[in-house]
């Protein structure tokens, strides 16, 4: 590495030191070392290659001298050229183990972020939903990117780094101790003139980055929320463009600003420390050349002492740094750690109960339920507050009992609040209940696996979420084998097709985020398409319809009636037509089921089903609804 080299790297490491002093801690030291037991016997191959190649760097000067000595002296050319083809011997054995130890450490760097982003992105998807209605999705994607590859420099770069630096400061102040201490103790003087102005001008270098960096999060924020399909709308309708426009402009010049200023700091201290290197030589010369006119040091000494000096202030540097490239990468383990050390709240049994075959019943007995507190499920550092909540959540669901016999439908009715979307997330272990069980075919949901039980219930959530993807990829999602006359079967039954089939690219057509190419309706029904092609022996629908207007409501239905015989299904509406036919109706409020019985039954009580009758369902006209089964009740009383 070369003086200028030196200096650069010197500065770029003072600039990216972390923001706080991070302490060492066995528990962490433990914790990296036992993720990377697995790569123990790469890791030693790699210490050794990195210890050789710095060994090698150290020989050459020292040849170099004696090359230079061998024709001051005039001595054989044998002799000359046998020093010569050493020199390019070790010059190719050492770009040859510098590829290697590249390869290496390319390797055991690319291995360990595969390693790490599969282990966070798995472990992440085994948390509960409280989990992702907390945490900052950009915090959390942050972890698995920048986190990760902080991690991976600990082995990629910074152990290399130490090891190589550490054997080449030692052998080379050896080597030049051996040749003359007088010139070694007076290089080193001008270490700190060399050293410390990088770690101040890195301090300054190291705020002005941070406040960039700061003023380009915000830009992003600002971009992702307003280059969004609902944020620019809501900015078309509500918000004001000129000012946007300031904002953002006004963060963009101070990011040019701080670049400016960033880029001519650094270039004056290169300059500056590209000049002591100057001096350093200089007096390398000057000193060692008059020792040699003096005749205590030979010529070819000078030349490998000038060529030294660089591997003394190189690693010298690097060293000086190496505790910030620890500490930086002990901060970004520490933080990969952090999520893996979030206890999922759901977990899978060790020994899955199969569930028996044919149609399913669903029994929920005195089931209890809280939304777990902010501690349980989150972490400070993802929710940018200072202390996470600990107070725990409200009851939601309150002894709650009901069965759905196989093949029998059970509807779930109350006002905005009282539990329902909670009840659905709770039947296929989106959460565990604090109190009572929930049993699919007779099985406690908490002794099936994740794959069996949603494999066998079916839920459609009221967002009709989509991915940014095709619509085919959205619709396999549930049946990776499907075949397209399946897919199309099934786009047929959510009354579908005939809009895909008109798409340019039809099944290939991509929906958009979150779907927003589709209407609303159309989202619902291609949900609804991807619940019909996985083909589930019980069904959960929560507010299926919600989006859909009479028409299509009316066709969906149909097909959701075809789907639903002989299959368990339990329904989570506030239209007559998704109730009426039900074999059981409950009414929740507040979490507790306050009636239960038939459409009906509950009528003729007079109590809150009729109440909700009367402000939500009376106003749909019975002969333009489709009602779940053909032989509906068209004598179902009226208000």
């Amino acid at each position: 590495m070369s003086m200028e080299s030196a200096a650069w790297s010197a500065m770029w490491r003072a600039q990216h030191r972390p923001i706080d002093d991070h302490p060492f801690s066995k528990e962490s030291l433990s914790r990296i070392w036992r993720f990377a037991r697995p790569y123990r016997g790469r890791i030693g191959v790699f210490v050794a290659l990195s210890v050789v190649v710095a060994a090698l760097a150290v020989a050459t000067p020292l040849l170099a001298g004696d090359a230079i000595n061998a024709i001051t002296a005039n001595e054989a050319t044998g002799v000359i050229v046998r020093l010569a083809v050493l020199i390019a011997a070790i010059a190719v054995a050492e770009a040859g183990l510098g590829l290697l130890t590249r390869w290496f450490s390319a390797r055991l760097g690319e291995d360990l972020i595969a390693d790490l982003r599969t282990a966070v992105f798995d472990h992440v998807q085994r948390m509960p939903i409280a989990f992702f209605t907390r945490t900052r999705t950009g915090a959390l994607v942050s972890r698995i990117n920048s986190d990760v590859i902080a991690a991976q420099s600990a082995f990629s770069s910074t152990l290399s780094g130490v090891v190589g630096n550490v054997v080449t400061l030692t052998l080379t102040l050896a080597a030049m101790l051996t040749l003359s201490w007088q010139v070694t103790v007076a290089a080193l003087v001008l270490l700190p003139v060399f050293v410390l102005p990088a770690r101040r001008v890195g301090r300054r270098l190291a705020s002005m980055r941070r406040e960039a960096a700061d003023h380009n999060a915000a830009m992003n924020d600002q971009a992702t929320e307003r280059f969004s399909a609902p944020g620019a709308t809501l900015v078309k309708l509500y918000g004001r463009p000129e000012e946007e426009s300031r904002a953002f402009a006004d963060r963009v010049l101070r990011v040019r600003d701080i670049g400016v200023r960033s880029a001519m700091l650094q270039t004056v201290f290169v300059t500056a420390l590209t000049l002591v290197s100057a001096l350093a030589l200089a007096l390398v010369y000057g000193l060692g050349g008059t020792l040699a006119v003096a005749g205590s040091l030979d010529t070819g000494a000078v030349v490998s002492l000038a060529l030294l000096i660089t591997r003394l202030y190189a690693p010298l540097t690097a060293l000086a740094s190496a505790r910030v490239d620890v500490m930086s990468a002990v901060v970004a383990f520490d933080r990969v750690f952090e999520i893996l050390g979030l206890d999922p709240l759901v977990k899978e049994p060790e020994h899955p109960v199969p569930l028996p075959e044919g149609p399913l019943s669903i029994e929920v007995d005195g089931v209890t339920f809280a939304y777990p507190s902010a501690d349980q499920v989150s972490l400070a550092s993802l929710e940018d507050v200072a202390v996470l909540d600990p107070r725990g959540g409200e009851t939601v669901i309150d002894d709650v009992s009901f069965r759905a016999e196989p093949g029998g439908l059970v509807a779930l009715v109350g006002s905005s609040g009282a539990g329902k979307s909670t009840m659905a997330q709770l039947l296929v272990r989106l959460y565990d209940v604090d109190a009572g069980s929930i049993r699919v075919g007779g099985v406690d949901v908490r002794d099936v696996s994740a794959h069996d039980l949603h494999t066998a219930v079916g839920l459609v959530t009221q967002d009709g979420h989509l991915f940014h993807t095709t619509i085919r990829d959205n619709l396999v999602l549930g049946a990776p084998h499907a075949t397209d006359a399946e897919i199309w079967q099934a786009l047929e039954r959510a009354r579908l097709a005939e809009l895909v089939a008109s798409l340019p690219d039809g099944l290939d057509t991509v929906v958009g985020e979150r779907g927003y190419r589709l209407s609303g309706g159309e989202r619902q029904r291609l949900t609804i398409a991807r619940l019909l092609l996985r083909a589930p022996r019980a069904v959960i629908l929560d507010e299926a319809t919600a989006h859909l207007d009479s028409a299509n409501e009316a066709a969906v239905t149909a097909a959701l009636a075809e789907a639903l015989t002989d299959r368990t299904a339990i329904v989570i509406a506030h239209r007559l037509s998704t109730v009426r036919r039900a074999d059981l109706i409950l009414v929740l409020e507040e979490g507790r089921v306050v009636e239960r019985g038939r459409h009906a039954e509950l009528l003729a009580l007079g109590g809150r089903y009729a109440q909700l009758y009367r402000t939500q369902f009376a106003e749909e006209d019975d002969e333009d609804v489709a009602l779940l089964a053909p032989d509906a009740d068209a004598a179902a009383p009226s208000s």
